[in-house]
C-alpha cells in the first residue's frame, strides 16, 4: 500500500475540492445569468464523451512514462534524456489533439472564425498591415480583426503568415507547428532547472513535464507556440548566467524574451521569471553579470526596434486592446468568480501533482527564510551540470525519494534528513527550484488580479504553467502522481471537447 506524505495528500484534495467548487458555482452562474460565456465552467469546453484515433496512442504513452519514466529519467545520458523528453511529449500531446480527430483536434483548430489563419489574405503587403494594424483594434473600427488576432501584438500572427509565405498552408501546418515547437517548452525548463537549481532535480521533474495535462491546450492552440519561446528566453539566460557561451546565449535569451512580448502582451510578466533565474543564476555566474546583461539587451531591444521602425506602435495597441477587452465578453465576465476560478483552471492544466509540490516549494521557503537561502545559495558547491554539493543520479539520491525503488537517485537514498553535505546540498537545491517555481506563482498571481485574464486561462497561461511543473520534483512515490496526472489529462479530453 502506498503511504503519500500526509500533507501533500492534503493539497492535492485541496486542490481536487477547489476545482470542485469552481465547477458547481460556476454552472450555478452560467444556468442562472448566463454571464462566464463559458459551457462548462471554469473550462472553456462542452461536455461531449468521445473517443478518437488518438486514444490508444494516448493511453500506452501513458502507460509508458508511468512505468519507465521515473527510471529511465535518472539513468538516460543527459542530452539523451533531453530527446527523449521531447520525443515523448511529442507522442504525448499528438495523441492526446487526436482524440478529436485530425481536423477537430488539430487542422481546424486555428481556423476557426476568431483565429489567426482567417485574416493570412489581409498580410500580402506586411508592412502596410504593421502600420496599419491598429486601426483595426477596436470593435467598429473598419473591418475588425478577429479576437485573437486584435488580442495579440502582430508577431502572433506575422508567424502563420510566414508559414504560409514558405508553403505551410492551412490549419495543418499550423497545429503541428504549435505542437512541434510547443513541446519543446519541457525541453527548455529542463535545461533552465539543471542549471539554476540541479541536474537531479532536473531529471525527477523530467515525467511531469512530459506527461502534463496542459498538453491537452498545446495540442493546438498557438499558446503552446508562446510557452516554448518563453521558455527558452529563461534557459537561454540561465545558459548565458553559467558560462555556456555567454555572448550567444545572452543574445538568443533577450531576442526571445522580446519577440515572447510580440507574441502575447501579457507575456511581459514573463520578465518575473526572468528575474527569478537572474537571481538564481548570479549566484552561479561563470563570469560577472553585468558583462551577460549587455548581450542580453542588445537581443531585447531587436524585436521592438524592428517592429516599431516598420510601424508598429505596442502601446498604443495595447491601450486599444484593453478598450476591445471590455467592449466584448471580457466587459461581461464577472471579476468575483474568474479572479480564483482561473485558478482552478491552472489546477486543471498542471495536475494535481503539482499541487502537492507547490505546497512544499511554499514550505522550502518558510524554512528557509527566503534570503537566508539565497545567501547559502553563493557558498554551495556546484559540480559539473549544476549539481548542488553531491552528484546526480548517484547512489545516495537527494530530496523527498528516499529508497523507493525505481526512484531518481538509485536504491538508497538518503531519505528527507540526510546527512552531511549531501542534506546540505540538497536543501539548497529545492530552495533554489522552490524560488523559480515561486516566480511562475507570482506571475499567475499578478496576471490573475489584472482582470484581463477572465476565464480561457487554460490555454492563455500555458506558458506560466511549465514552470510551475518542475515542482513535482519535490514528490515521493512519482508513479502514483505521474498515475494521479496521465488520468486527468484522458479524462479531460475524453469528456470534454476543449474550444481550443
Amino acid at each position: 500500500m502506498i503511504r503519500f506524505p500526509f500533507r501533500d495528500l492534503v493539497a492535492a484534495l485541496a486542490a481536487a475540492l477547489f476545482v470542485v467548487t469552481a465547477v458547481l458555482i460556476g454552472r450555478h452562474i452560467q444556468d442562472a445569468h448566463g454571464t462566464l460565456f463559458v459551457l462548462w465552467p471554469p473550462l472553456f469546453a462542452t461536455w461531449d464523451p468521445h473517443i478518437g484515433p488518438g486514444t490508444p496512442a494516448a493511453l500506452v504513452v501513458g502507460v509508458a512514462v508511468v512505468a519507465y519514466g521515473p527510471a529511465l529519467s535518472a539513468r538516460l545520458p543527459w542530452r539523451a534524456l533531453l530527446a527523449a523528453a521531447w520525443g515523448t511529449a511529442l507522442a504525448w500531446t499528438w495523441s492526446l489533439a487526436l482524440i478529436d480527430g485530425w481536423h477537430r483536434g488539430v487542422a481546424g483548430r486555428l481556423t476557426a472564425r476568431e483565429e489567426y489563419l482567417r485574416v493570412i489574405d489581409r498580410f500580402h503587403d506586411i508592412a502596410a498591415a504593421l502600420r496599419d494594424f491598429n486601426h483595426h483594434i477596436v470593435e467598429g473600427s473598419p473591418a475588425p480583426w478577429p479576437a485573437h488576432v486584435a488580442g495579440h501584438p502582430p508577431g502572433a500572427t506575422l508567424t502563420f503568415v510566414l508559414l504560409d509565405r514558405i508553403g505551410l498552408r492551412g490549419g495543418g501546418w499550423a497545429g503541428a507547428w504549435c505542437i512541434t515547437v510547443g513541446t519543446t517548452a519541457a525541453v527548455a525548463v529542463l535545461v533552465a532547472v539543471r542549471e539554476l537549481a540541479d541536474e537531479t532535480l532536473a531529471r525527477r521533474a523530467a515525467p511531469y513535464l512530459v506527461l502534463a495535462p496542459a498538453a491537452v491546450w498545446v495540442g493546438a492552440s498557438a499558446d503552446g507556440y508562446f510557452a516554448a519561446v518563453a521558455a527558452w528566453s529563461v534557459a537561454l539566460l540561465a545558459l548565458a548566467l553559467t558560462g555556456h557561451r555567454p555572448l550567444v546565449s545572452g543574445f538568443g535569451a533577450g531576442l526571445l524574451f522580446g519577440l515572447t512580448c510580440y507574441l502575447s502582451y501579457g507575456l511581459t510578466l514573463f520578465a518575473l521569471i526572468g528575474a527569478g533565474a537572474w537571481a538564481l543564476g548570479r549566484s552561479r555566474a561563470a563570469r560577472p553579470p553585468w558583462r551577460t546583461l549587455f548581450p542580453v539587451l542588445v537581443g531585447l531591444a531587436v524585436p521592438p526596434l524592428a517592429f516599431t521602425l516598420a510601424g508598429f506602435d505596442w502601446w498604443e495597441a495595447y491601450h486599444l486592446l484593453v478598450r476591445r477587452y471590455y467592449q466584448g465578453v471580457g466587459g461581461i465576465r464577472p471579476y468575483g468568480y474568474w479572479v480564483w476560478a482561473n485558478l482552478a483552471c491552472t489546477v486543471l492544466i498542471t495536475g494535481l501533482a503539482t499541487a502537492a509540490g507547490v505546497r512544499y516549494a511554499i514550505a522550502t521557503l518558510v524554512r528557509s527564510r527566503g534570503a537566508g537561502a539565497l545567501t547559502r545559495l553563493r557558498d554551495a558547491p556546484v559540480g559539473p551540470g549544476g549539481e548542488t554539493g553531491f552528484a546526480a543520479g548517484g547512489s545516495a539520491g537527494v530530496g523527498r525519494l528516499g529508497s523507493e525503488p525505481g526512484a531518481v537517485g538509485g536504491s538508497a537514498g538518503v531519505g528527507r534528513l540526510g546527512s552531511g553535505s549531501a542534506a546540505v546540498g540538497r536543501s539548497v537545491a529545492e530552495a533554489r527550484l522552490a524560488l523559480l517555481v515561486l516566480a511562475a506563482l507570482l506571475a499567475v498571481l499578478v496576471a490573475d488580479l489584472s482582470g484581463m485574464s477572465k476565464a480561457e486561462t487554460e490555454r492563455i497561461w500555458l506558458p506560466f504553467a511549465m514552470w510551475l511543473l518542475p515542482a513535482c520534483a519535490f514528490l515521493t512515490h512519482p508513479r502514483a502522481w505521474l498515475a494521479a496526472q496521465a488520468v486527468l489529462a484522458l479524462l479531460l479530453n475524453h469528456l470534454l471537447l476543449t474550444g481550443w
